[in-house]
């Protein structure tokens, strides 16, 4: 019979499981997360619970917090269990067990709680993970989205936010009139330069709010750009029969994830840190180039396969790696078109680097799944897959295999596979991708005229063209002759 995860029930446990080597009762905090989801618990977490065994810097615990619905959710599941967490990593050599103890609360998700917290000093970081499109980023401008409705409402109720970002706001106005030293402001969300995009936004409605408040923002507090990368699947029924099948453990919110991890950060923490180094994280002085490896190698890489993969009936990752036209296709669009992007980082192998998230995206144990690779196409596109598009049309360089990805996109956005099973509805901007998607059979250009998606490339007659091209290739031919075309370098009219 499986044992319900409580600190009291830790001794119990299989010995096939590891649990803290700690005493957690010892912990105090010094983090503050926004955003305990399974990619927080499966990196951040884990790091700093292996950092905690080998008897250091205790007074840097965890406590979640969050801004949603779910988060709440999610807070009565950790509460219940005493805030730890089952990890599962998936290798494909025998899968492991750890208890994860790192986490010590979990404040209540009310915006006066959430402030009250950050502004005690003993929180020296408030680090975040709100998703790809939790910034307010304006997607014609690349700016800060003044005018998006929750930004208005925080710039006109600093005292009564309803973001993350009016509540940081608020605590570091009361650590400031308290005479406390601002805390640092840690992204761990896969953005390009995600501590500037950060500072972007908090210094943007700070100076909607006051603009004395964004000087000072802006000339003490600490905005660290990181990237991190650990594939990390959704939970579900599986996983939670996994855990207390395989593993004796009942456990609510459990989490699996890759024996995967890499975090890159920059040494900007003016309050301290905890020695990271010292569990595998990497602290260097520029992470841009490591950023842009990440998003666009794996990142941009999912985005590749994940419509045409979609569209093929496949459901989960390692299936379609498993199709040998979808890997050919992210073979192909990789060597071709994203990785001349980059610029050469000393002691990296791009090549290998490709070839490492090949073989992690055919890990049959994670059980990734395409329809989780195709959420959120609207915010995840102008991140992964545009940059690198616009690099390539100010290079003049072929955009063919960029373009069929946008494509496939598009027909995967109508709603559809290719064998004519309908596909459920996973992103916020459904409806009018829909819209558009089926414009489209008329008059291609109908689908990239979207503004908010597509921003200055609205309009770009090399990309309007290629995709046309390719989209016609897909309607024509298929899919499947369609990748297989773009592999053997034939042209898509």
């Amino acid at each position: 019979m499986a044992i319900q995860l409580t600190q009291s029930a830790l001794a119990g446990l299989p010995d096939t499981v590891a649990r803290p080597a700690y005493d957690r009762s010892a912990l105090t905090a010094g983090i503050l997360h926004v955003g305990v989801g399974n990619f927080h618990r499966a990196h951040m977490a884990w790091y700093l619970d292996r950092l905690f065994a080998q008897g250091r810097d205790h007074s840097w615990a965890l406590i979640g917090a969050g801004v949603r619905p779910g988060d709440a959710a999610m807070r009565e599941r950790l509460a219940a269990q005493d805030w730890l967490t089952t990890l599962v990593e998936l290798d494909p050599a025998g899968l492991s067990a750890q208890v994860l103890g790192s986490m010590i609360d979990f404040v209540a998700v009310d915006p006066a709680a959430t402030i009250a917290a950050m502004a005690d000093p003993a929180i020296r970081i408030v680090s975040l993970t709100i998703t790809e499109g939790g910034y307010y980023v304006d997607a014609k401008t690349d700016g800060f989205d003044a005018g998006h409705p929750d930004m208005v409402h925080d710039a006109g109720a600093p005292d009564a936010p309803r973001t993350v970002f009016g509540m940081i706001l608020a605590a570091l106005r009361a650590r400031r009139a308290a005479g406390y030293a601002p805390f640092t402001v840690l992204s761990c969300d896969n953005l390009p330069e995600n501590g500037h995009v950060c500072a972007r936004t908090l210094t943007g409605l700070a100076r909607a709010q006051d603009p004395a408040l964004a000087d000072w923002v802006q000339a003490n507090v600490a905005f660290p750009n990181s990237m991190v990368d650990c594939i990390t699947p959704a939970t579900s029924d599986r996983e939670r029969a996994l855990v207390r099948d395989r593993f004796g453990i009942q456990d609510a919110a459990p989490v699996v994830c890759e024996p995967f991890r890499q975090w890159v950060l920059e040494d900007n923490f003016p309050q301290g840190r905890p020695a990271l180094e010292a569990v595998g994280a990497e602290f260097v002085a520029d992470v841009s180039r490591h950023e842009l490896m990440k998003l666009r190698i794996l990142n941009g890489g999912h985005a590749a396969i994940a419509y045409a993969s979609a569209l093929l009936g496949h459901h989960f990752v390692h299936d379609a790696m498993a199709d040998a036209d979808i890997a050919a296709w992210l073979r192909a669009l990789e060597t071709r078109e994203i990785i001349p992007t980059l610029q050469p980082i000393p002691g990296v192998s791009y090549d290998e680097y490709l070839l490492l998230i090949v073989s992690r995206f055919s890990n049959p144990e994670i059980g990734d799944t395409i329809p989780r690779l195709c959420l959120d196409g609207s915010n995840r596109q102008p991140k992964f897959i545009l940059p690198t598009l616009r690099d390539r049309l100010t290079a003049g360089a072929p955009i063919d295999g960029l373009a069929l990805e946008l494509a496939l996109w598009c027909r995967y956005c109508e709603g559809t596979t290719e064998a004519g099973a309908p596909i459920a509805p996973n992103d916020d901007a459904h409806a009018t991708l829909r819209d558009h998607a089926l414009a489209a059979k008329d008059d291609p250009q109908a689908f990239l005229s979207q503004h908010a998606i597509f921003g200055d490339l609205v309009g770009s007659a090399p990309l309007v063209a290629a995709f046309g091209d390719a989209l016609a290739a897909l309607r024509r031919d298929g899919v499947r002759a369609t990748l297989a075309a773009y592999v053997a370098g034939m042209p898509h009219r």
